[in-house]
Formats: C-alpha cells, sequence, structure tokens
C-alpha cells in the first residue's frame, strides 16, 4: 500500500467518522446528565430528511440545516418530557423515537416527492461543499507534510471542520465550566446538585437539546455533505454505533474521537475490499466486509460494557424529596 493509499483511505475514515463523532458526543452530554439516549438513530434520521427536503425547497444549505436541527430538537424534547417530566423508561423512550423517525421520514417524503421516501438531488448551493485550506495547493508538493495537509487535513466540508472543532469544545464545557460541573454532578448525584439549590430538571433538559443539536449536525451532514439527498434508512445504524463508541471512549470527548476515528476506518475498510483481499491474499465476501462495523460493536458492547462505568444515576428519573 502506496502513501497516497494511506492518505485517500484516512481522508475517507475522517468523513465517514464525523456523523459517528457528533453522533457519540450528543449521546454524551445527555448521558452524562444521567439520561440514556437510544433514540440518537431516530434523531439523526429525522434530520437527515429535512435538512435535505428544506435544502432542496429553499435552495440554501444552511437553512435546510437549521431545519435538520430543529427536526432533531423536537424529538429531543419529546423523549425529555417522556423521561424527566413524566418519569418513563428512557430506553422505551428512545426505542420510539427511533420507530417514530424512521416511519414519519418515509410517509412524509412520499407525500411531499412522490419518490418513495427518497428526496430529490440536492445541488448547487443545496448542498455544503469542500473547502480547501489556505496554502492547501502551494503545500501539496512537500514530502509527507504536503500530502498530509492537503489530501488529508483539507477538502472537507464545513460541517466536519465543525465536528472536530466540538471535541475541545466539549472537553472545556463538560470539565472546565460551571455549567459542565453541575451536569456531570446531576449524572453521579442528582440529590445532591438539587440540595445546592440547583435545577436537576433544568440541567437535564439543556443537556437532552444539546444532544438534540449535534444529532441535528450529524443528520444535517449525512445528506448535505456526505450525501446528496435524503434516502430510505441513511442513518444505517450509525446512532447505534455511536452509542458504542460512547462505550467504548468511556464517556470522554477526546477518546471519543480516536474511537470515532477507529469505526471510521473499519466503514472505509469496507468499502475498499480490493485493499484488504490485496493485504492477506484471500478473496473476502463483501457482505462481511460491510458487516465489520456492526460486528465492532457488538465485541465492544459484549467486552467493554463491563468494564465501562457508566454515570451512577444513568437512566433513573429524578423524583425530589419533600
Amino acid at each position: 500500500m502506496s502513501f497516497l493509499e494511506l492518505i485517500q483511505i484516512l481522508d475517507s475514515s475522517l468523513r465517514l467518522a464525523t456523523p459517528l463523532l457528533l453522533a457519540c458526543l450528543a449521546g454524551l452530554f445527555s448521558e452524562r446528565a444521567g439520561i440514556f439516549d437510544i433514540g440518537l438513530e431516530g434523531k439523526m434520521l429525522a434530520s437527515a430528511f429535512m435538512s435535505a427536503a428544506f435544502a432542496y425547497y429553499t435552495g440554501n444549505v444552511w437553512m435546510g440545516l437549521l431545519a435538520g436541527i430543529a427536526a432533531s430538537m423536537v424529538l429531543s424534547l419529546i423523549h425529555g418530557l417522556a423521561s424527566i417530566t413524566f418519569r418513563g423508561n428512557q430506553l422505551i423512550s428512545g426505542v420510539a423515537i427511533n420507530f417514530l423517525a424512521s416511519g414519519l421520514t418515509v410517509v412524509i417524503g412520499e407525500a411531499w416527492f412522490a419518490l418513495g421516501g427518497r428526496t430529490p438531488q440536492l445541488e448547487g448551493a443545496a448542498r455544503f461543499r469542500e473547502i480547501t485550506l489556505p496554502f492547501a495547493d502551494a503545500v501539496r508538493d512537500v514530502p509527507i507534510l504536503g500530502p498530509l495537509y492537503s489530501e488529508l487535513l483539507s477538502g472537507h466540508s464545513a460541517l466536519v471542520y465543525v465536528a472536530l472543532l466540538i471535541v475541545p469544545l466539549t472537553w472545556w464545557v463538560l470539565f472546565r465550566t460551571r455549567f459542565g460541573l453541575r451536569l456531570r454532578a446531576v449524572g453521579e448525584n442528582p440529590a445532591a446538585v438539587d440540595t445546592a439549590g440547583v435545577s436537576v430538571v433544568g440541567l437535564r433538559y439543556a443537556a437532552v437539546m444539546i444532544c438534540g443539536v449535534l444529532c441535528g449536525i450529524a443528520g444535517a451532514y449525512l445528506a448535505t455533505a456526505l450525501s446528496a439527498g435524503f434516502v430510505k434508512e441513511m442513518s444505517a445504524g450509525r446512532g447505534f454505533i455511536a452509542l458504542a463508541a460512547l462505550i467504548f471512549a468511556k464517556w470522554r470527548p477526546w477518546y471519543a474521537l480516536w474511537a470515532c476515528l477507529l469505526f471510521g476506518f473499519l466503514q472505509t475498510l469496507g468499502f475498499r475490499g480490493d485493499l484488504i483481499e490485496g493485504i492477506v491474499g484471500i478473496d473476502i465476501p463483501s457482505a462481511l466486509l460491510d458487516a465489520i462495523p456492526y460486528i465492532l460493536t457488538v465485541v465492544i458492547l459484549a467486552g467493554f460494557v463491563g468494564r465501562a462505568i457508566p454515570p451512577r444515576a444513568g437512566g433513573e428519573p429524578y423524583v425530589k424529596e419533600r
């Protein structure tokens, strides 16, 4: 494998890891506050549809992004009402959101576009375009560093760079601000936070809505940057993979980045079966290559779920003592 082929694989890995990273960070905020959310898949799917639909109607990808975020936040609000206000089962609420998004995107898509649940192809200003970083062309011929900068770091859509910037921002918010301290405390000991005069309900709703914003960006990326429109079930289990990455990362932002890059790399290998076959010298079925990220998800959940300790109050509704 040549150095250029390696750069191309890493470039594809970064593109495929971006929605996983955004969804993983979304789940991190929610679960750090004690609200388990397996509805990440449904939020991404709803956002992908609404962002593609509004981008097509308005011809403006930024309007599509806002519509996708709004759709995701509506589902987050529903999850918050069910699990925080009415103290329902958080897992059942997440499953319901996944089913709701899966059905509504197809029904509404067929009603609006009559294309079997798909949206029309997005073109021009209705899609996020690749951004060339400064001096990328000038340093292209510099050995090693030139290709790394011009081919790997440069040439991505704006949302890729947004996702990478959100990682240090998440770390700073959670570990260097009063809000982050309180948010983490709510996930560990909500009674102590309530005793200190801080609203447990307010903090948990804030975490759930932040989760909605990040899932909205992830879904919009799928439909308007990684692809050129919405297709049925285009999230393809990425929400569940993001949850596995979150467990693997032990609910830490920087670890989440590397975990998602690993999953993105494995997805890339699934598309580059010829490369793997050339290395191992064995003809590998394409279906097996496509299944590698999902197999790893099961392995990680089986091998690490007992070692990665979630927030102590996670999944438990808080009842204020009188």
